[in-house]
């Protein structure tokens, strides 16, 4: 019988150093380059906002941003790698919370952390709030081919912190692949309108305290 992990016992205070490890980090390059690439995803963010993603072309992001299409095309290989570098720095934000943040999102000082019932809701909450505020982009990332989401350097920091969390349980991998499935960026858009965020959270606590019971 699995471990009942819902007891009064708080998760570490300090980051696992697998997870750490899975973080992503912000690209090294030259000077130069780095101002092209501010400047392309500067573009493409403005056009996004306007147009929507799926009306913004390629060619429409390398002429705003003043740069070759071959440039940007080699750069960032397509509108979904374009997508992916636009969502990187808000990933990188919540996985720095998750690591080093207040609880019950992050593992809080040391002796004042939170339940890992508590830190998975706080998860699942963050990460709604981030795919909500950027559903169109992050549903290009993840469907720009056949399993693209579970490429995503992100996705593989998603399910080690999730499978952490339900350690206590018989097969916490599998259970955090599931848990990860049901903030999917295509079944959240799929099911958004006729939920409503609300319910769909709702949904998504009910989902955690099964698996933390």
């Amino acid at each position: 019988m699995p471990r009942n992990i819902n007891g009064p016992q708080s998760v570490s205070a300090t980051p696992p150093t697998e997870l750490l490890e899975l973080r992503t980090s912000p690209p090294r390059e030259r000077a130069d380059a780095a101002r092209n690439r501010a400047a392309v995803l500067e573009a493409a963010a403005a056009l996004f906002r306007e147009r929507g993603v799926e009306a913004v072309s390629m060619d429409a992001v390398a002429a705003a941003a003043g740069v070759g299409k071959g440039t940007l095309f080699r750069r960032f290989g397509d509108k979904a790698g374009l997508a992916t570098a636009l969502l990187d720095a808000q990933e990188r934000d919540l996985q720095e919370a998750i690591l080093f943040g207040s609880a019950p999102l992050g593992p809080g000082p040391s002796g004042a952390g939170a339940t890992a019932r508590e830190r998975l809701r706080a998860f699942v909450d963050a990460y709604l709030d981030y795919l909500l505020g950027h559903l169109d982009l992050v549903r290009m990332s993840e469907t720009a081919a056949p399993g693209a989401r579970y490429r995503i350097g992100a996705y593989r920091f998603w399910h080690r912190h999730v499978t952490l969390l339900l350690a206590g349980r018989a097969d916490p991998a599998s259970d955090a692949h599931l848990l990860l499935a049901a903030v999917a960026a295509e079944h959240v858009a799929a099911v958004r309108g006729e939920l409503g965020d609300e319910r769909l959270r709702g949904s998504l606590h009910g989902l955690v305290d099964a698996l933390t019971s």
